[in-house]
């Protein structure tokens, strides 16, 4: 019985709140991914995963736009301590997640220009000073990376955490 009474609220919520928090799961397990592909030097494997990592992303935004254009907004609903940690988590995950997507653009865009000529086909066509120019690239996906990463996590994880925190710890009235 305890069971069914902590599937109810999966059930009685709108389903795009559950996609959402799967792609924000999903996000933040192909973001920690990425980080051990590359720690590993496995350049290709590691913007694969990073690739897909922006699409569940970008998914999620729209998903998120949808929901929050169609539906209205869910309260919290829990008194006390809690719901200032909830605002808490809820404000930083919001002003953080405006700074997701131009990050992330930019970072792919170091890493796509830095990796512009390094195929065996393209790198006996690449001039030294095209490669000097590919390593400057580098440098500046790895520097604008390290502060990406941290954000994009935070920002995917939180967001779980919010979705928890709303609609299974204090579900709202009526769900």
């Amino acid at each position: 019985m305890s069971t069914l009474l902590s599937i109810l609220p999966l059930a009685a919520a709108n389903p795009i709140v559950h996609v959402n928090a799967a792609l924000n799961a999903l996000a933040a397990v192909l973001l920690v991914l990425g980080y051990v592909l590359i720690k590993q030097r496995k350049e290709v494997a590691h913007k694969r995963v990073m690739l897909t990592a922006f699409a569940v992303s970008s998914a999620f935004l729209v998903c998120y736009l949808y929901y929050h254009y169609q539906v209205q907004h869910v309260k919290f609903t829990a008194e006390g301590p809690v719901r200032y940690v909830y605002y808490g988590i809820l404000l930083s995950h919001v002003l953080l997640a405006l700074s997701v997507p131009p990050l992330a653009l930019t970072t792919i865009y170091f890493g796509h220009k830095a990796l512009a000529c390094n195929s065996p086909q393209s790198d006996e066509s690449c001039s030294p000073e095209e490669r000097a120019t590919r390593g400057q690239y580098r440098i500046e996906h790895r520097r604008i990376a390290r502060i990406t990463f941290p954000v994009w996590l935070y920002v995917s994880v939180t967001g779980v955490l919010v979705y928890v925190m709303l609609y299974h710890l204090w579900p709202p009235a009526g769900l």
